[in-house]
Parts: structure tokens; C-alpha cells; sequence
């Protein structure tokens, strides 16, 4: 395994799947796929990918057809060491070219990286087609090829190795490089220190490494006390790079036209309508109408779509990136005030907004998180799928909602069973009515034919919680799970 450099940060799963593909002795050419959304860093990983390998790196930019041949031309004879750069005809007799690079290569692999290839793929269709021939081609004739394709328009990306596109079945790496996780995250701000301020640091931000470096110069918050000054000389700021940034991320999708009707569906997701008959009612249309807008924000990995764990067909939509959630919830409802400065009034006017709409929501998806990675150690099983959902009190007439659930299904041979049953609260002191709800959750789950023996009850709080359900947890009733916890700087209260 070639090094990790110190000053890639994080990316040790990343970097060690790209090393593993482009270190592979097999005398045939290898194709790779990597994406992920703008501002991820996949550019700064994989520059620092090339250098090791002294490999060739093209970044594609957007032009005509004639200019982007004319610029890949220019670097490969750069790369060549060419007195002069190379005039191909087409793109046809690049591709060959590039190729034939590889299979003129000693033993040591020939690695090619070609960044937002959806710029070239856009102006010249006939380029993943020509990259099938040629490595189709060199799967019987001698190469050292690992050419990686990499690109931020998540559609377009996902396309080329699906259904029946040129290059479906031809890659031997899928790679999506996501934003850094909530600790991770903590840690490259430098924030880890206090939870507090991470958790509403990441709500705002989540784990996107371009907002903290590229964008803000290194502005950090100095503490809690100055993390409402921070929101509003940065996010609030319509002299920051971050002020439109959510509209940006919106409008680069290659697959999205009218941004108004995209933006009316991730608004109503933010202000709690996850539903698609939810969603569909909120911004006026039929649901049957939604459904490409809801594919298309799926495909670019805006929206996620969840499904509940305790009902077969039943699912919530969740916007993956917390800067849009925070747009659409506080930034585009006060829009013409903010641009007209008015930052600090509508910052302290979203107090009760920002708990119920961001902080809320997202707490729940970091907890989910914890249980999914660091806090596995606590369930006494590594299987299990890890949601959330809602199980119907027909007696009482109600829905008792679960936040943070882990779930193993039935086989043949038997049934399905709970491992954890949780409630997550931002901003709530929690106590033993939510304990309660919880063990009322487990008896009728229980009820309905669901293992229960070994699932426990887990109170997630960023808030704190009451005297009584401490004295519960010491008594083996409950797992308590506070932000200290859930950025390790502590030890869970559990039973």
C-alpha cells in the first residue's frame, strides 16, 4: 500500500480503495468511477493519488467540444514531454492514443485521471463508448491502463455504468466520496472539543471540507458565545461565498431545470413535510406529478428516501446536505431581508425555527449515525439494519415515533426481532415519559410477532436528562446517550 500523505485529511477508507485499484499488477487496463458532490475534495485527493504514482491528471472545464480536445491534447503532450502539444483529429484518436500509452508501459502502472469528465461527456456523447472499445480491447491485448473517470454531477456520473450504457460492467472501482462524518468533521474544524458547538456547527455545515478552508478562510467559531456571530458574518452573510451557495449546489446538477419547483420540493421537506403525499400537498401538485423531481434530487444526493423499519412501503424523505436544510428552513423565507443586511435580526427572529427544522432533524440523523458506527459496541450485536419509523398505538390512538432504530428481518427459520428501540431530542430535557413510550413501542412491536427479548430502550439527548432517568439507567432500564457521548468524550449511562 503506497502512503497516505499528511495532508490529505481523513479519506483512509478512500484513499486506500483508490491505491488498492490503481496498484493492481494485472496486465490488463482497469476502469474506475469516482464522484460525489462539489466541495467533497475527490480533485486534492486524487491530484495527491497521481503524484505518487506519477501518473496523468487532465480537469476538464466547460467549452466546446473543440477547445476540450484541443486543452486534454495540450496536457497529454505535456505529460509525453512533447516539444510541441499533439493536434488529434477527434476524440477518437486521443482515446487511442491514451491507450496505447498504456500498453506501451513498463510493469509499473499507468495511472489516468480524468476530473469532471461530465464537461467532456456533454459535448462529445461518444467518448464512454470510445473508452468501452479500448478497454474492451485491452482485456485480451497487454495494458497497464488504470484510468479513473471523475466527476461532481451525480446523475450523470451514476448513468455511466447503468442500464444499458457503453460502460456498464466495464469498472472495477465505484467510488463515492461522501462529506466527512459528524466526528470527522468535528476534528477538521477543529471543534471537537466542544460537542456543543459541533453539533450546530455541523448542522449548519455538516462534513463539506471546502466551506471551512476555500470558502471561509479559516473562520472558525472561537467558542459557543460566538457561534451566532459566526452564522451571521458567514452563512447569513451576503458578502460570504456561503450566502448562495445552496442555490449553487441546486443549479449544477446537469438533470435539473426549473430550480423553483426543485427548491418548493426540498422546502417542503424542511419544514417537515417528509412524506411524498406530505411534500405533494405542500407545494400544491398531485404525487403522481413529483415523482421525477423526487428520482432527480435521489440521483444527485440531495434527497434521501428512508424507509421505516416497523412499515413495509412506508417512507420519509431527508435532504442530505445540511447547508440547503438550513437554507430552505431559515435563509429563503427571509431572503430579501438578509440581502438587504438584516442578518442578526433574522438570525435571533429563527431561534425556534433552526431547533425544530435543522438541529432537531439533523440530531436524529447523527444519532442514527453513532449507533450505525461507534456506538455498535453497545448493542451486544453487529447485525442489523439501522433506521427509524413509527409504530401505531391502536388502543390509544396514537403513533409513537422511533428515531433511531436497529432492526434485524425475519428469515425462514425466524421471525424479526428489535435490537434498540430510541427517542433523539434537541432541545428537550428528556425524562420517563419518553422512556415510557418507548417500552410502550417494544410491547406492542412484541405484540405484532417481533422479537423483543434483548432490545433495548436508548434516550438520545442533546439537553440532558431528568434525575428520575438517570436513576432508571443505573437500575438497567434505559441507555442514555448525551452529545459527550456521541463525540466520545464520554461513557454512556446504560443498563
Amino acid at each position: 500500500m503506497t502512503g497516505k500523505p499528511s495532508r490529505v485529511f481523513d479519506r483512509g477508507m478512500e484513499w486506500d480503495g483508490l491505491v488498492a485499484f490503481a496498484g493492481r499488477s494485472l496486465p490488463h487496463a482497469m476502469l474506475g468511477i469516482v464522484s460525489g458532490r462539489r466541495r467533497m475534495g475527490k480533485t486534492y485527493l486524487l491530484r495527491a493519488l497521481v503524484e505518487q504514482y506519477d501518473g496523468f491528471y487532465f480537469g476538464a472545464t466547460a467549452g466546446t467540444e473543440a477547445e476540450s480536445l484541443r486543452q486534454f491534447s495540450a496536457a497529454l503532450a505535456e505529460r509525453t514531454g512533447s516539444p510541441a502539444p499533439f493536434s488529434f483529429a477527434n476524440w477518437d484518436d486521443a482515446i487511442s492514443y491514451l491507450f496505447g500509452l498504456a500498453a506501451s508501459a513498463a510493469d509499473a502502472p499507468f495511472l489516468v485521471v480524468i476530473d469532471e469528465f461530465p464537461y467532456l461527456a456533454k459535448v462529445a456523447p461518444e467518448l464512454p463508448s470510445l473508452i468501452q472499445r479500448e478497454t474492451d480491447r485491452f482485456q485480451t491485448e497487454e495494458s497497464r491502463m488504470r484510468l479513473l473517470l471523475c466527476g461532481s454531477a451525480m446523475s450523470v456520473m451514476g448513468g455511466l455504468l447503468a442500464g444499458t450504457a457503453p460502460l456498464r460492467g466495464r469498472a472495477q472501482l465505484e467510488l463515492v466520496v461522501r462529506p466527512f462524518g459528524y466526528r470527522a468533521a468535528a476534528d477538521f474544524w477543529g471543534v471537537s472539543a466542544d460537542p456543543a458547538l459541533a453539533a450546530r456547527l455541523h448542522a449548519v455545515v455538516g462534513g463539506t471540507p471546502a466551506y471551512r478552508r476555500q470558502f471561509l478562510a479559516d473562520d472558525v467559531p472561537a467558542g459557543l458565545s460566538d457561534f451566532d456571530a459566526w452564522i451571521c458574518r458567514t452563512v447569513l452573510s451576503p458578502y460570504s461565498p456561503l450566502f448562495r451557495e445552496a442555490r449553487y449546489l441546486l443549479a449544477e446538477e446537469a438533470d435539473i431545470r426549473d430550480t423553483a419547483l426543485y427548491h418548493s420540493v426540498l422546502a417542503a421537506v424542511a419544514h417537515g413535510n417528509t412524506t411524498r403525499g406530505g411534500i405533494a400537498n405542500y407545494i400544491g401538485r398531485k404525487s403522481v406529478d413529483i415523482s421525477h423531481p423526487l428520482n432527480v434530487l435521489e440521483d444527485s444526493h440531495l434527497l434521501a428516501r428512508e424507509a421505516d423499519v416497523f412499515r413495509a412501503g412506508k417512507s420519509q424523505y431527508r435532504i442530505t446536505e445540511p447547508l440547503i436544510n438550513f437554507y430552505e428552513a431559515v435563509m429563503r423565507p427571509a431572503w430579501a431581508r438578509l440581502e438587504s443586511g438584516q442578518a442578526a435580526d433574522v438570525w435571533s427572529q429563527s431561534a425556534e425555527r433552526f431547533a425544530a427544522q435543522v438541529a432537531g432533524p439533523h440530531f436524529e440523523t447523527v444519532c442514527r449515525e453513532y449507533v450505525l458506527g461507534p456506538g455498535r459496541s453497545l448493542l451486544g450485536t453487529s447485525m442489523g439494519e439501522v433506521g427509524g419509523g413509527v409504530v401505531t398505538d391502536s388502543v390509544a390512538r396514537r403513533q409513537i415515533q422511533i428515531d433511531v432504530a436497529v432492526v434485524e428481518p425475519g428469515s425462514e427459520q425466524g421471525r424479526p426481532s428489535a435490537a434498540l428501540l430510541g427517542e433523539a431530542k434537541w432541545g428537550t430535557v428528556m425524562g420517563l415519559s419518553h422512556l415510557e413510550r418507548l417500552g410502550r413501542a417494544r410491547e406492542l412491536l412484541a405484540g405484532r410477532g417481533m422479537d423483543t427479548t434483548r432490545c433495548r430502550l436508548a434516550c438520545f439527548s442533546a439537553a440532558g436528562f431528568s434525575d428520575a432517568l438517570r436513576a432508571e439507567a443505573e437500575r438497567g432500564g434505559v441507555l442514555l446517550v448525551g452529545l459527550d457521548d456521541l463525540y466520545g468524550r464520554g461513557v454512556p449511562a446504560r443498563g
